[in-house]
């Protein structure tokens, strides 16, 4: 595809057959994300990919944690809350989800439902988690390169046909995932992103975000 396509196109899946993606298609697709940029070239993301069974296990047990820990402990907590166009865009967001998943506001069953579809991985065959070290004193730069990375892993995804959701949900349970990983434990999950084959039938996969006018956004100066 032309690049201005794969951007389009990129977008958080939210349902996956289980159909895997090749070894080879993978190693490739995480060579080609290694490329994205970083401060002073630190390349501070450190990765795991999931797969087959490994995926199944942490998928089951992440299901059973999240059912009985609602907040869970994350590496990043979230403080604050969005105002103003932000949490307005958050709304509609939400709010195109659950319409496409069949949800509404006064069944507190399928909104339950909905949260625990991230745990489930969207039944994506593959996630991967995301990492950082504790060493780096400036973690808003961490989170700068990390973010570069992760929007270069799924623009690689996007080209090669492939899905991908990004989750700070799963970052909930760092405690869990590097237990089942063997990780030690200055490594500090951001973030996961489950990924696979796009299920067609899914109706959350019909959901599109807008983006607001470029004048909103972005001032050029001369």
């Amino acid at each position: 595809m032309e690049f201005s396509e794969v951007v389009r196109a990129r977008h958080s899946f939210r349902g996956f057959t289980p159909k895997p993606v090749d070894e080879n298609t993978l190693k490739e697709i995480f060579e080609l994300a290694s490329w994205a940029p970083s401060n002073c070239n630190v390349q501070p993301w450190h990765v795991h990919v999931l797969s087959g069974e490994a995926c199944n296990r942490m998928r089951k047990k992440m299901m059973a944690r999240a059912a009985t820990d609602t907040s869970g402990n994350p590496d990043f907590p979230w403080q604050g809350k969005f105002s103003g166009d932000y949490k307005e865009r958050q709304i509609c967001s939400a709010l195109g989800l659950w319409e496409h998943q069949g949800v509404t506001r006064d069944n507190p069953e399928k909104r339950a439902w909905s949260w625990m579809r991230n745990f489930e991985f969207f039944d994506a065959p593959h996630i991967a988690f995301i990492f950082v070290t504790d060493e780096f004193p400036e973690l808003v730069r961490l989170a700068g390169d990390v973010g570069m990375y992760s929007q270069t892993l799924m623009l690689a995804m996007a080209n090669a046909g492939i899905g991908s959701c990004p989750q700070t949900s799963v970052s909930c349970f760092p405690d869990l995932v590097r237990e089942e990983l063997g990780i030690e434990g200055h490594y500090k999950l951001m973030m996961g992103l489950s990924f696979g084959f796009i299920d067609e039938a899914d109706p959350a996969n019909n959901l599109r975000t807008e983006r607001d006018p470029l004048e909103k956004t972005t001032s050029f100066h001369i």
